[in-house]
């Protein structure tokens, strides 16, 4: 199973109006999607489920969004239990906070801060794609892949999106 993996996508008219062509691809390819927050828009969200499942959490800039997306969510794709948050709090103490918080998952897949992350923990991965609409201190602008099959991460990785 191929997840496209997006956070902090911010698309509305007065920042990045949409996705960059290379994501909407992406999208296309994928058999699901995870959106971890700040989509902005139910626009978006609308069009990337035309595309594939869309599975997306709360994020701090999502006011329009708070009737329709929970705060957290645990799922199952391809038997890998996954875990979305928006904030994960400061790096300092992620991995044990992240832990106990979710800690039959597998994945846990977060944004808020712009920044790339993929770290494996005691067999817990914290995958954060980055943005790739707002780069803001990360040195490019990213977005995530998982590949998942049978109860395992196959693989995962951010793509960068330059500048």
């Amino acid at each position: 199973m191929q997840v496209l993996v997006l956070a902090d996508t911010h698309v509305r008219p007065d920042r990045a109006r949409t996705l960059p062509e290379q994501v909407w691809a992406a999208a296309r390819d994928a058999d699901a999607i995870l959106h971890a927050g700040d989509v902005v828009t139910a626009d978006l969200l609308d069009r990337l489920h035309e595309l594939a499942p869309v599975h997306a959490v709360l994020g701090n800039n999502d006011v329009t969004l708070r009737d329709r997306l929970p705060e957290t969510l645990e799922l199952e794709l391809a038997g890998v239990h996954v875990a979305m948050i928006h904030d994960a709090g400061p790096r300092v103490g992620r991995p044990a906070r992240m832990r106990r918080r979710f800690p039959a998952a597998r994945v846990v897949v977060y944004g808020h801060s712009h920044l790339p992350d993929a770290l494996d923990e005691e067999g817990q991965l914290l995958f954060n794609p980055g943005s790739c609409t707002e780069r803001r201190r990360a040195p490019e602008r990213s977005y995530g892949i998982l590949r998942l099959a049978a109860g395992r991460v196959v693989e995962h990785r951010v793509e960068a999106l330059g500048r």
